[in-house]
């Protein structure tokens, strides 16, 4: 028999917190998405890409931290492409240097800020033909926003 967090107050107990990995695991499987195959995919691309990113709930939709502070979000609004939104986190940073936070090679991003950036996954082939350059984003993402003054 399971229990609900009433019934755990009423038992003396109280309900097991569940950890970011875990609330997106969640987030997922309920998740109803025409793409969601591919989300799932660039799920996993992104947590290959540094093993220090952790996960949890923002925005309603999966989001990845280093060192404590935002760094990636899914934008899952859309239905038939969804976005990773790249930023620098809650707390804003007054930066030496103006312009875009570094030159994409990749030509994925489309800045929509200084320190913000997109990039529209569509459908599974943009996915899979994009996986290495989405990593190459992420690593100079992550690479350049710890070193925010810049």
């Amino acid at each position: 028999m399971t229990t609900n967090k009433k019934q755990s107050e009423e038992i003396g107990k109280k309900p097991l917190k569940l950890s970011g990995y875990q609330k997106v695991v969640e987030f997922m499987d309920n998740l109803k998405h025409p793409l969601k195959k591919e989300i799932e995919e660039v799920r996993k691309i992104i947590l290959s890409a540094n093993n220090q990113l952790t996960e949890h709930i923002k925005w309603n939709a999966p989001s990845f931290c280093f060192n404590n502070e935002d760094r990636i979000t899914l934008n899952l609004q859309g239905q038939g492409y969804f976005r990773l939104v790249f930023h620098c986190g809650a707390k804003v940073r007054d930066r030496k240097k103006k312009g875009h936070l570094f030159e994409d090679t990749t030509g994925l991003l489309d800045w929509v800020s200084d320190d913000r950036a997109i990039v529209k996954i569509i459908d599974m082939d943009e996915v899979i033909g994009k996986k290495d350059l989405i990593v190459e984003v992420i690593t100079k993402w992550i690479e350049v926003t710890s070193n925010i003054e810049n």
